[in-house]
């Protein structure tokens, strides 16, 4: 079952970033796409601007494939879309898949859009509520508004939560804390 969820111009993803509670890991991946339009890629997919975006061209599920190179802890998949500015072209209902390869990918969310225009979070966790680990993320679009075929994706973030590290205080520490 598809969970329904409500995109928004007022999250602010990169708060939480400059905040220290989250960071961008999606530059530790390799991404590959099911298809795109020339000049419509991974590289728009990725950059700074939300007038570029990813453009599929084939028969759908449209997939955007996330792999990493060690076992990673995802807090959330952050999808940035424009209803007003691509209609038919943007995506309706997404699943969202983890694994360590292509043949083992289990969905973890399956969400449903309403002409979404902004950010949307979709926190990943596993049965006990932590956020997962995983190798890869797989984002299925599934389907567009208005039966639209190919899609338009403006942004995508993988973000996982921040380590703290724990400071130590004593006296004793503080007296072994410089080399010579």
């Amino acid at each position: 079952m598809a969970t329904k969820v409500t995109a928004s111009q007022d999250l602010d993803v990169f708060k939480e970033e400059k905040d220290g509670v989250y960071r961008e890991v999606g530059n530790q991946a390799v991404w590959s796409l099911s298809s795109c339009k020339a000049g419509f890629g991974v590289e728009q997919l990725r950059d700074d601007s939300y007038d570029s975006y990813w453009q599929s061209d084939g028969p759908q599920p449209h997939l955007v494939n996330i792999q990493f190179r060690r076992k990673t802890t995802i807090y959330d998949v952050c999808i940035y879309t424009d209803y007003k500015a691509d209609e038919s072209y943007t995506p309706n209902r997404v699943s969202i898949r983890a694994g360590s390869h292509f043949n083992d990918l289990v969905e973890v969310e399956q969400i449903e859009f309403s002409e979404p225009i902004g950010w949307i979070s979709v926190p990943l966790k596993d049965i006990n509520g932590k956020p997962i680990r995983t190798f890869m993320i797989q984002i299925a679009i599934l389907s567009n508004h208005q039966n639209g075929r190919d899609t338009h994706v403006r942004r995508i973030k993988i973000r996982a939560p921040v380590q703290k590290c724990p400071k130590f205080t004593s006296l004793e520490f503080n007296m072994r804390a410089n080399l010579r």
